[in-house]
C-alpha cells in the first residue's frame, strides 16, 4: 500500500472537514497507533497482518490530516519496549518496515511532488543495519521538503530520548562547547530528536488505553490528550474529526506558546553547539547510506 493516498473522504465528510477548518486546527498532531494486535486477534489473522493494516490506516489518516490542514504528524511506530516481544514478532515488524520504506523510495517522484518530509526519531543504533540504511535514504531524500512533515518514532521511548539529550549536554560542557549557565529548558528541548518540530497541540491514542506509554513525555506537557476506544486499523475520518472538534472546544484553555525550538541568535555559543549535534545526526545518516554503496 502506498504512503501517498488519494483522498478517501466522501462528499459529506469533505464538507465537515471544511466546517472544521473554520475553527482552529492543530499544526501538529501525534498518534499512538494502538490496537493492531488486538485487531488481528479479532479478525483471526496473524499479528503481522494487523500491523500491515495499521500502516494502511496511517497512510489514509495522513491524507485526512492534510484535508483538515494538519501539516505535521508524529506517530509511535516501534517502542524500545517492543524489543521485549517474541523474536518472531519483532522480526516480522522489521520485515514490514523494510517493505514499507522500500515502497516509499519507489514512490520518490510522488513523495517529492507532494513535498512531504520524512523524519525518523529514535535510537537507530538499536536497529538492523540494513533497515537503518533504508531509513537514512528516505530521510535524506526528503529532508528539504517542507509542505508536510511525517515524524516516525522507531526504536523510541521518551525516557531514552531525554537520557540521550542529557548525555549530549554533559559532553558539550566537558568539551567546553557550552557552559553550565547555558543549560536551560530551551537548550534541553533543542537536544531532543524532535528539535526541528513544534510541540504537538493534540495527541490521539486509540484502543481504549489511557496511557502515554513513554511517548513524547516532554513534548506533550501542554497538549490536548484524546483517548478513543476504537482499535487503530478501525480508526476513521469521523474519529479524527471528533478529536479535532474536542480540541477546538478546549484549545482556548491550552498554553499558546507552541513555537519551534529555534533561537534567534544564530551566532551564539548554544546555536553552534546545536548545529554540531544536527551535523552529527546528519553524518550518521549519510554514513549509513555510504556504507552500502
Amino acid at each position: 500500500m502506498s504512503w501517498i493516498r488519494d483522498c478517501s473522504l466522501n462528499a459529506f465528510q469533505s464538507f465537515c472537514a471544511r466546517v472544521l477548518r473554520c475553527g482552529p486546527i492543530p499544526n501538529h498532531v501525534a498518534f499512538i497507533m494502538d490496537g493492531n494486535r488486538r485487531y488481528a486477534k479479532k479478525k483471526n489473522v496473524q499479528k503481522v497482518k494487523g500491523h500491515s493494516m495499521g500502516f494502511d490506516k496511517l497512510a489514509e489518516t495522513l491524507q485526512w490530516c492534510l484535508e483538515l490542514g494538519i501539516y505535521e504528524v508524529t506517530v509511535y511506530a516501534f517502542s524500545i519496549e517492543n524489543f521485549k516481544r517474541t523474536a518472531e514478532e519483532v522480526s516480522s515488524l522489521f520485515e514490514l518496515m523494510r517493505e514499507k520504506f522500500n515502497r516509499l523510495l519507489e514512490e520518490e517522484d510522488k513523495l517529492m511532488e507532494q513535498g512531504v518530509c520524512i523524519r525518523v526519531i529514535g535510537n537507530l543504533t538499536l536497529l538492523p543495519a540494513d533497515l537503518v540504511t533504508l531509513i537514512a535514504k528516505a530521510v535524506l531524500l526528503t529532508k528539504d521538503n517542507s509542505r508536510a512533515f511525517l515524524n516516525v518514532a522507531i526504536s523510541y521511548t521518551s525516557q531514552d530520548e531525554m537520557c540521550e539529550a542529557a548525555k549530549l549536554i554533559i559532553d558539550g560542557v566537558h568539551k567546553n562547547l557550552i557552559t553550565v549557565e547555558d543549560i536551560t529548558i530551551e537548550l534541553f528541548s533543542r537536544c531532543l530528536y524532535t528539535s526541528q518540530s513544534p510541540d504537538p497541540e493534540l495527541l490521539i491514542r486509540t484502543s481504549g488505553e489511557t496511557r502515554l506509554s513513554d511517548f513524547l513525555l516532554w513534548q506533550v506537557s501542554n497538549s490536548y490528550l484524546h483517548f478513543t476506544d476504537v482499535l487503530w486499523p478501525e480508526f476513521s475520518a469521523w474519529h479524527l474529526f471528533w478529536a479535532v472538534f474536542l480540541y477546538q472546544r478546549h484549545c482556548d484553555s491550552l498554553p499558546k506558546d507552541n513555537t519551534s525550538h529555534v533561537c534567534e541568535n544564530e551566532n551564539s555559543r548554544v546555536d553552534k553547539f546545536i548545529k554540531s549535534i544536527e551535523d552529527k545526526r546528519l553524518e550518521f545518516l549519510k554514513s549509513a547510506v555510504s556504507s552500502v554503496v
